[in-house]
Order: structure tokens, then C-alpha cells, then sequence
């Protein structure tokens, strides 16, 4: 039986989310799709520079997960820049949050379940104040 997909935390809001190549009519153009998470994951390790550790972190998602993430990202684009194909991106498993916004974490440690917030820019927290914990997660808040 195959585990659940976890959502994807993105800050990336694409507002442009069609490209093709000029000239070239949109009837004679084949398609690739690029989720919205595959987007999230070129800006952070591309664009930023992040390792797979801090941007799986700052996704919410192993370090493995986010290689997967980026390594079809990345055939997806090159695909289409190397056979002429447009990309198209929507969809994919996401939460997208408000970077500006102030940043709430669960525990997940036995039974402590500490609730803290920390400030926007302020990078993905190390352990639970509370206890040292390691494991938590960040709740995505309803403005």
C-alpha cells in the first residue's frame, strides 16, 4: 500500500504559469507540465542556492523527497527546452503560505506538543524550544 502524499509547503506564487518557445504557433507545440512544488523546488536550489537538506526543509519534506522533487523538475524543463515544448505550470501537492508571515510549529515529540511561532526570515528552526525535539511541523494557518 503506498503512503499518502504529504503537501508540499511553496511560498512561490506563479502569477506566470505558461511559457513557449516565440515563433512557434501554440497548435504545433507539444506540452509539459511543472507542478507548482517542482517550481518551489528550482527556485530554492537553483535560484537560491540551497542544499537538498535546507530546501527539503523549508518544503517540509525529506532531503530524498526533495531530490525527487528537483531531478523531474529539472527533465521536465531541459525536455522542453531541448525539443521546443511549452510548460505549462499548475497543479501538483502543495500548501502555499505567506512568506511575510509570521511562522507557527507543532511538536511532534511525546507528548509535549509545543506550539511556537517564529518571525518571517528567521530560517526553519532546529528543535521544539520546549522540549529539543527534533521532529515538528509547521501548522499553515487560516488568515
Amino acid at each position: 500500500m503506498v503512503r499518502p502524499q504529504k503537501s508540499r509547503l511553496v511560498t512561490i506564487d506563479p502569477r506566470i504559469n505558461y511559457f513557449k518557445p516565440r515563433g512557434v504557433p501554440m497548435v504545433d507545440l507539444e506540452q509539459n507540465q511543472l507542478t507548482v512544488d517542482e517550481l518551489e523546488a528550482l527556485r530554492l536550489a537553483d535560484l537560491l542556492g540551497m542544499s537538498h537538506e535546507e530546501a527539503g526543509k523549508q518544503m517540509e519534506v525529506s532531503r530524498a523527497t526533495f531530490g525527487r522533487i528537483i531531478e523531474n523538475a529539472r527533465k521536465t524543463v531541459a525536455d522542453a527546452l531541448i525539443h521546443g515544448k511549452a510548460i505549462n505550470v499548475e497543479g501538483g501537492n502543495y500548501k502555499r503560505v505567506d512568506p511575510t508571515a509570521i511562522r507557527v510549529f507543532l511538536c511532534d515529540g511525546d507528548h509535549c506538543q509545543n506550539r511556537w511561532k517564529e518571525p518571517p526570515g528567521t530560517g526553519r528552526p532546529e528543535k521544539c524550544p520546549s522540549c529539543g525535539h527534533q521532529e515538528f511541523h509547521r501548522i499553515v494557518e487560516k488568515g
